[in-house]
């Protein structure tokens, strides 16, 4: 690093807007919300999600409550644009929501886009070019005009190919690319020059959005841009104007709530804040942050867990543990004096009292977490040395949540014993907890009835001293154990999470298999260790299934008694 970086950087000036209003605005309503996950946030990943997983992330962002989607850049690819016809072939758009795409100008990926959305009901389209002093110069070649003519010429393109696709309500929308690094008076004139072409009116809008496609300043003075944009652009009645933040400085929650402030009406963003370089605006942090003051933002995360796992599924991204309301550890106080006062503010709460918890903005039910969850987490001070040991001594390398759960067995035992328990004693504990020994391997066999098909999994089980036949389909041996098991016994289970490795190397090496499930409304664990990966999988499942059976008999039996 230089020790004198003003030689090479150069501080952002600032906008020195003196009468600035934003810093005593409050936000009072939700904003309207695009998420970008299947486009911005799909370029961002190492392997862009296939079309599969595109449809269940776009489901889910539909039960969210999403009603403005951005579905992908269909001239960029062929999977881009099979995805956006088969969203609106298979009619698997709602009435209510709008899908967005994008588009640079250029006619050839703008005539494209346009074919793509042929039949749909309701389009945003997209258009964008740089404007930045710097893109002008090193990558376009052109002056201010010969910009102002390249945005113009492309936003006529839009309305002749609109008007070809009369049965589609069209939305136009404009963003003058890398607005963060251009001066203000040339967006201006950009924008009101493209807004000059479309004409809007107070009834049927158009989107101005402003991207800080490369986060350069400090949030209060990019609130200073959006307030002067907001203030001065021409039309403004007839404009939705959105933004777009960018993360690289660490502020883009920050610079996207400025931004509502200094008279933003739209977001666009990611869940988790996904996104090239990074990330995006986290859309995820800014509706709870909303929640948390009070303002219903409009948008569902009552099972933060479920959209958790599948968008670390569709992204192949893990979401950090520390990561704000989502995060495995963001309920936890490892500290002694927080756990206690978070215990007695628990005590001292009564029902319908407003939220005013110590070390909890928010309700961690309000997400679909248990109080049961958040005391277990915070009560565990010791689940990492726990871990540790089984690891080094054991070869055991433990689901962190699966850590948090046996940690609250190795608490009762030193509660009870108050000593020490050495790494031979953990691993007694967890064998005699997750059953390691005691659950017999299936006798099982699996048929796959065609390559790259269904199997079937035909097993032979002990399920608290009665015999079971198991005969199902599924999509793997572990679908069709789950399928069969739910049917031969009346279980309510699934799988939530699995992680696998292997103990040992050579031919001594063995399989161990961890099975976070869901058993009717109780979530646990199941571990299964063996020779064979199937059979490790298939007796993680029996070891969770007989741990909720045990669990469920030993919490009926006082009921029983009196």
């Amino acid at each position: 690093m230089l020790k004198d970086p003003v030689r090479k950087y150069r501080a952002f000036a600032p906008v020195g807007l003196r009468d600035r209003t934003w810093p005593d605005a409050v936000i009072a309503q939700a904003p309207v919300w695009l998420s970008t996950d299947l486009r911005d946030g799909n370029q961002a990943l190492i392997e862009p999600m296939d079309i599969e997983r595109k449809l269940r992330m776009f489901k889910m962002l539909v039960k969210i409550g999403f009603k403005e989607i951005e579905v992908g850049f269909p001239s960029a690819s062929q999977t881009e644009y099979d995805f956006v016809r088969k969203l609106i072939d298979e009619d698997l758009i709602p009435n209510d929501v709008t899908v967005q795409v994008l588009s640079q100008a250029r006619e050839p990926l703008i005539r494209r886009t346009f074919d793509a959305m042929h039949g749909a009901k309701r389009v945003i389209v997209h258009l964008y070019n740089a404007v930045a002093p710097v893109m002008r110069k090193v990558v376009l070649g052109l002056d201010e005009n010969g910009i102002v003519d390249l945005a113009t010429t492309h936003a006529r393109l839009f309305q002749e190919l609109a008007a070809q696709q009369p049965g589609t309500r069209w939305t136009f929308q404009y963003s003058p690319e890398m607005f963060s690094g251009t001066d203000l008076a040339f967006s201006k004139r950009v924008v009101d020059a493209v807004t000059g072409v479309w004409q809007p009116t107070p009834q049927e809008k158009c989107i101005v959005n402003l991207p800080s496609t490369v986060e350069h300043s400090t949030p209060n003075i990019f609130a200073d841009m959006i307030e002067w944009m907001h203030r001065n652009l021409a039309r403004r009645d007839s404009i939705v104007l959105s933004v777009h933040p960018h993360n690289d400085r660490g502020t883009g929650t920050a610079a996207g709530e400025f931004a509502l402030m200094a008279g933003a009406d739209r977001l666009e963003g990611c869940l988790f804040g996904n996104g090239e370089r990074t990330g995006n605006l986290d859309l995820v942090n800014v509706a709870l942050n909303l929640y948390t003051q009070g303002v219903a933002p409009g948008l569902d995360f009552s099972d933060i867990d479920e959209i958790r796992r599948i968008v670390e599924h569709c992204n192949q991204l893990p979401v950090h543990p520390r990561h704000p309301y989502a995060g495995d550890l963001v309920y936890t106080s490892f500290s002694g004096s927080h756990q206690d006062a978070i215990k007695k503010a628990f005590a001292a709460r009564r029902e319908d009292d407003m939220w005013d918890m110590p070390y909890l903005p928010l309700d961690p039910k309000d997400l679909g977490r248990s109080y049961e969850a958040v005391i277990r987490v915070n009560s565990q001070s010791g689940k990492g040395g726990v871990a540790y040991l089984l690891e080094s001594e054991y070869g055991l390398e433990l689901p962190r949540r699966l850590q948090i759960e046996f940690s609250q067995a190795v608490q009762r035992v030193m509660d009870v014993e108050g000593k020490e328990l050495t790494a031979r004693d953990l691993f007694a504990l967890f064998e005699s907890q997750y059953r390691t020994c005691a659950t017999p391997a299936p006798r099982y066999r699996v048929e796959e009835q065609q390559r790259g098909g269904p199997v079937r999994v035909v097993a032979d089980i002990a399920m608290q001293g009665r015999a079971h036949r198991i005969d199902a389909a599924g999509a793997g041996p572990i679908d069709a154990f789950v399928n069969g098991l739910n049917a031969a016994i009346g279980a309510d289970l699934r799988v939530l999470d699995y992680h696998e490795h292997a103990i040992g190397a050579g031919a001594d090496a063995r399989a161990v298999a961890y099975m976070e499930l869901r058993v009717g409304q109780r979530t646990l664990f199941g571990v299964g260790i063996d020779a064979n990966i199937v059979a490790a999988s298939l007796k993680a499942i029996l070891s969770g299934m007989e741990r909720a059976a045990e669990e469920s008999a030993a919490a009926s039996a006082p009921a029983a008694t009196a």
